[in-house]
């Protein structure tokens, strides 16, 4: 559910939503960063709770798909990558950018009315992200048919590294966190309603890549040993990448 060994044109055709996603992030990113006139995407789209307050409610959308520093836009979209993809294929390319898009606009709305005028500047995916997690936190909770044993652990493990980050690290932006993450689980039950688990749903392959059948988790038990050997070396992953965030 959480393995990713396709190629990338694998990738590209079976999720196209979270390709285009990503690449608007590496876009704006290089846009705002390194082209002409970077600055004036900034000072447009940023999120700026004064600004929305008169009237420009665009920046409650477009601080969802910008990001600064280098670390931000990789761990953003590495995560996107990695977890997004199961849901899109349950879900489908529309209710997928649907759910993202409300959950981030939740975390901005909450970010507008409980932080005030006074709340800084502001961008980035992480609250559209915990709105994917919400969406997970839900199925573990309410809906365990569409999500094995294993991947609720590995779901469970990274929500609980990702809120302790959202307190410890700097320059977060905790509302968005936990709004967005809210409003995934609040959202889940009308979006999960015609889903199937992951393993049911046809994936497309490219002839050259290495294959990978997601139904071996049922088919053979993986040895516990070797699972929690891989589970705690992502989160030893994670949680490098995101105390290197606070240092772009």
């Amino acid at each position: 559910m959480f393995i990713r060994n396709e190629s990338f044109y694998s990738f590209r055709r079976n999720y196209p939503v979270i390709t285009v996603i990503v690449a608007i992030h590496l876009i704006l990113f290089v846009w705002m960063n390194f082209l002409p006139f970077g600055y004036l995407v900034r000072n447009i789209g940023i999120g700026f709770n004064p600004a929305v307050a008169q009237g420009e409610y665009w920046r409650l959308i477009t601080p969802i798909f910008m990001h600064l520093g280098v670390g931000h836009v990789l761990f953003n979209s590495f995560s996107l990558v990695l977890f997004g993809p199961a849901l899109e294929k349950m879900l489908g390319k529309v209710k997928f950018i649907s759910i993202y898009l409300l959950a981030g606009i939740i975390a901005n709305i909450a970010t507008f009315y409980l932080g005030g005028l006074s709340y800084p500047p502001h961008l980035g995916a992480s609250g559209a992200i915990f709105g994917l997690f919400g969406v997970y936190l839900y199925m573990v909770l309410n809906r365990k048919d569409l999500i094995d044993q294993a991947n609720s652990q590995v779901v469970m493990t990274i929500l609980i590294i990702g809120l302790v980050m959202t307190f410890v690290n700097t320059n977060i932006n905790i509302l968005a966190h936990l709004f967005g993450l809210i409003g995934g689980a609040a959202l889940a039950p009308i979006f999960l309603a015609n889903a199937r688990p992951f393993y049911a749903y046809r994936h497309v392959h490219d002839p050259d890549e290495v294959s990978f059948n997601p139904n071996r988790w049922r088919k053979r038990r993986l040895n516990g040993a070797t699972f929690q050997k891989a589970l705690w070396i992502g989160f030893g992953i994670l949680v490098v990448i995101g105390i290197l965030i606070r240092f772009f």
